[in-house]
């Protein structure tokens, strides 16, 4: 199986990302998975993440599909989804305060051996 992005588009507050699925045993597939526009702007998520998180949210539909029951052709990319995705690709970072208390510590620690 093999999954093309396509494109996007954008309207109605939402950004809406386009892929083929192309299976030698199989017509190819189209898919839109829907993104909300604010999603962009209140998380770390910024817009070239658009298509990988889609992409990662196509693959999970597809992989739960089996021949009674089809991966539905228009997906929507929700707030867990966004989450997770952000914090795989975007871990927080410590505080300056914490990093300044680990530094503490690992220098104190040097001076003990």
């Amino acid at each position: 199986m093999y999954i093309q992005y396509v494109g996007f588009i954008v309207g109605g507050g939402s950004r809406f990302y386009d892929f083929d699925v192309i299976d030698a045993a199989e017509k190819a597939r189209e898919f839109t998975i829907k993104v909300r526009s604010e999603a962009f702007r209140s998380s770390p998520l910024r817009f070239q993440d658009g298509p990988d998180i889609c992409f990662k949210r196509l693959e999970q539909e597809l992989e739960g599909e089996t021949r009674e029951s089809r991966a539905q052709s228009h997906l929507e990319v929700g707030e867990k989804e966004i989450q997770e995705y952000v914090a795989r690709n975007y871990p927080s970072k410590p505080s300056t305060r914490e990093s300044q208390e680990k530094a503490r510590l690992v220098n104190n620690s040097a001076y003990r051996r």
